[in-house]
């Protein structure tokens, strides 16, 4: 069985300290010729060796912080001066974004059937009780609502996907925003879950349940999959604060809210797709059973997503969170 062999940092800094130093002085340079080009790749790759060996036999916080530094300017200058901007567009799309998402898919699942439950049991109580739908709006403006309003809602046209859209992002972004609160995501998720339910449970009374589901079914997938996921963000924001694991408290939660804001990017453009389905397919012409189907679909897709490569992405080690060079030094504590 091997051992790991604990370093003399102070004979390990005297041995190294000259690389460390060149390699700051070539990353700070403004120009390099080609051998100083080679010498700046051969010294990163050494120094990140270094910062290895440190950090997995004598953790000490000093030195670690000091190679990572000099890593990360070296790291700055060496892709900086390669690395095309639409690499960078391809690695959110491919590797923080769905990482960022497959990190919180049991939050959102578990918020995905709390929603279901709170909206099931409200649309039973209106569909059952006379006083519900009473409160729910005056009898005159139920049947306007039921027989022309509901359906009437549903205008095709990208006008409509317009709105559409940017009703629901303020929705999701207010349950990230406010996912520091803990409360704040969970009156957003409630409100939402009650207010569908209700509606579902008042077409229900009125013999409409078909084609309230048929209305809500094609975009209503991905739509309210969008509005579970930002209600999970926003809770394991929260959930950083109460358990933020081996990081201090305040790391854990800049850690977490870094990933939050690339779980909104992400949310966006998802929510971008099911406005063009609301503002497209569901008003559409098209036979009812094929609009379920094409919101299955995009449902189907954007889970294969989370799960195929946001999956790969997490065993790679991504978390949604800025890359090392991005977000900065991470200081080792004890204890």
């Amino acid at each position: 069985m091997r051992q790991t062999t604990a370093v003399d940092i102070d004979a390990f800094t005297t041995v190294h300290s000259a690389e460390w130093d060149r390699l700051r002085e070539l990353s700070a340079r403004r120009r390099l010729d080609g051998a100083e080009s080679d010498e700046l790749v051969r010294l990163y790759q050494s120094v990140a060796t270094h910062l290895s060996t440190v950090r997995s036999t004598a953790p000490d916080p000093a030195l670690v912080t000091r190679l990572s530094d000099v890593l990360n300017r070296a790291r700055t200058r060496i892709a900086g001066a390669h690395e095309p901007a639409w690499r960078e567009v391809v690695r959110f799309a491919v590797v923080s974004l769905p990482a960022a998402f497959y990190r919180i898919r049991w939050w959102t699942h578990a918020v995905t059937a709390a929603c279901l439950l709170v909206a099931v049991v409200a649309g039973v109580h209106v569909a059952s009780s006379e006083e519900a739908l009473d409160a729910l709006m005056p009898s005159a403006q139920r049947e306007q609502y039921v027989n022309e309003a509901f359906a009437s809602y549903y205008d095709p046209g990208i006008g409509f996907a317009g709105v559409v859209w940017t009703n629901n992002a303020r929705i999701a972004a207010l349950s990230v925003a406010g996912g520091i609160t803990g409360f704040f995501p969970l009156m957003v998720l409630y409100q939402n879950a009650a207010q569908v339910g209700a509606i579902g449970g008042m077409m229900a009374a009125y013999g409409e349940l078909d084609l309230f589901l048929t209305l809500i079914t094609p975009h209503g997938l991905l739509e309210l999959t969008c509005i579970f996921v930002a209600g999970a963000a926003g809770l394991r924001l929260f959930w950083s604060l109460i358990d933020p694991g081996h990081l201090r408290r305040t790391v854990a939660l800049a850690a977490e809210g870094r990933a939050l804001i690339t779980t909104a990017v992400g949310l966006v453009v998802a929510l971008a797709v099911s406005g063009l389905v609301e503002g497209f397919v569901t008003g559409s012409g098209l036979y009812w059973w094929l609009k379920i189907v094409i919101g299955a679909l995009v449902l189907a897709a954007f889970w294969a997503y989370v799960y195929v490569l946001g999956g790969r992405a997490s065993r790679a080690g991504a978390t949604g969170d800025l890359a090392e060079h991005e977000r900065g030094v991470t200081v080792v504590t004890a204890g």
